[in-house]
């Protein structure tokens, strides 16, 4: 029933459907401006057909180079088992935050015990600094969070949650590609970021670390809620920036050597489309906040979808509809003609209710009628659906590779999934109608997309931070590295 409802809402453009509900007297221009955001059912296989193409390159030996979707390695093996035992420490760096975890596991309990963290904010002045003073940053935020939990005489092995492109050369050596997010900090791209931060613990002095397990926040993600679900095969992120990872197959991984078994893969598919691939699909308003990026060029993808960007592309499209006296008769606030200063939570808040949107348009300063009210609604949906609908496509894309992969008829499987994208869309409430929110509307995409797929979705409880100390666990747990393969050569 829930596909059949959802092929008849592909069928209808969805600012369409929703002028329909909300109000009789939105202005008919209005619809110019958001049929391009509105990808059918069609446009939606087209794109996640274009990305298993995508996928296949980005695991080939000689193909990888030039492949957008990098297909890294990770060099895990499993998910974990509910044996891990121990105390083990986690960094998380993903964005303007980092965290820093304390993780103690019981292996009777099968349960993690004890779990505290600190979270620690990264200035606009280092995320653009240099390499050593971000690092140092980190150490002397570890030091602190070592010294509160009275830790400091201990040496823990730790797991490094480090959310940007890397290429994984063992489970302990990890090479930045390039920046993402917003960073772009000098002397890091090409360099080992794990030891990178070893020599800015070594600087301190005050303290050490033992063993260090790299993991991308997706693995990390996959990771901690596989500890609950052992069905978890798939890791995705939705918030700052967006990524996936998912079990491959040993013999279709043809950097690494070896063809038994399974390894996760992390996608790295924000950087779907930066060949071009998806230059029919793009607008002018993404094609605006990709240029004045700090990254022109780069994760375009990622730009379409993902938190650091979808409320800049609503500004661009609200101020181009007022220059046309479509809303708010012509006039802008200072608000509304800054760039950034329409943040992405708003759409979430927005979409909530009028009540709610009536109030944000009064605090950006600007003069609303109840029409203008709508018609903000509207767009802040139109771009939600978009892009939850594009990360849907890109979602089924894995979980048919891994259904075909398996000759299974029909795949079970369990994503797990971070980002404050995805978790801000789960408190829905009455006002929201007609609007879905960005869960919902995923979840009735993939639905459509990927028909012989059972997917559930599990929210990672406490993010993939605490994944990262179960990859650890799980090093520190089992010498023999069938879980871990630090020790096998990597094509590069």
């Amino acid at each position: 029933i829930l596909c059949i409802a959802s092929f008849r809402s592909f069928s209808l453009p969805l600012s369409m459907q929703s002028a329909v509900h909300v109000t009789h007297c939105l202005p008919l221009q209005v619809e110019k401006y958001l049929e391009p955001f509105q990808l059918s059912l069609e446009m939606l296989q087209e794109v996640s057909a274009r990305l298993r193409k995508d996928l296949i390159r980005g695991l080939g030996k000689r193909s990888h180079h030039k492949a957008p979707v990098k297909m890294l390695p990770t060099f895990v093996r499993a998910t974990p088992d509910g044996t891990e035992k121990g105390d083990f420490l986690a960094l998380d760096l993903g964005g303007t935050n980092f965290r820093v975890l304390h993780v103690r596991v019981e292996e009777e309990e099968q349960r993690v015990l004890k779990m505290n963290s600190q979270i620690c904010a990264i200035p606009k002045e280092i995320m653009l600094g240099t390499g050593e003073q971000l690092f140092d940053h980190i150490a002397a935020c570890l030091g602190e969070f070592l010294e509160s939990q009275k830790l400091k005489g201990q040496t823990l092995p730790l797991g490094f949650t480090f959310s940007f492109p890397c290429e994984q050369l063992g489970i302990d050596k990890s090479i930045l590609i390039r920046w993402t997010k917003g960073f772009n900090c000098s002397g890091v791209e090409g360099k080992d970021v794990v030891k990178l931060l070893k020599e800015a613990i070594h600087r301190r002095g005050d303290y050490d670390i033992g063993t260090v397990a790299m993991v991308n926040d997706t693995v990390g993600t996959m990771m901690s809620c596989g500890y609950r679900d052992q069905n978890c095969e798939i890791g995705m992120i939705v918030g700052t920036g967006t990524n996936a990872c998912y079990m491959e197959e040993m013999k279709h991984v043809k950097r690494v050597e070896g063809e038994d078994g399974r390894m996760c893969i992390n996608t790295e598919w924000g950087g779907f489309g930066d060949d071009g691939s998806l230059n029919d699909i793009v607008t002018e308003f993404d094609v605006e906040v990709d240029k004045t990026s700090i990254n022109p060029g780069i994760h375009i993808f990622e730009k379409m979808i993902s938190g650091m960007y979808l409320g800049e592309i609503v500004r661009l499209v609200l101020v181009k509809m007022t220059k046309d006296q479509l809303l708010f008769k012509g006039q802008m606030s200072e608000a509304l003609r800054t760039p950034e200063q329409f943040e992405t939570k708003l759409i979430s808040e927005i979409e909530d209710g009028l009540d709610n949107t009536k109030k944000i348009l009064t605090t950006l300063g600007l003069d609303w009628e109840p029409v203008d009210a709508c018609v903000v609604r509207l767009v802040c949906d139109t771009i939600s659906s978009r892009s939850a609908r594009l990360c849907a496509a890109a979602l089924a894309t894995l979980t048919n590779r891994i259904r075909t992969n398996r000759k299974l008829d029909h795949l079970k499987t369990t994503v797990g999934v971070d980002g404050t994208v995805y978790r801000k869309s789960l408190n829905t409430s009455l006002s929201r109608l007609p609007f879905s929110s960005f869960s919902i509307e995923l979840q009735k995409a993939v639905c459509l997309l990927a028909p012989r797929c059972d997917i559930t979705f599990l929210v990672s409880e406490d993010g993939s931070g605490k994944g990262a100390a179960m990859v650890t666990a799980v090093c520190a747990c089992f010498l023999i590295p069938a879980f871990i393969l630090a020790t096998f050569p990597i094509s590069v």
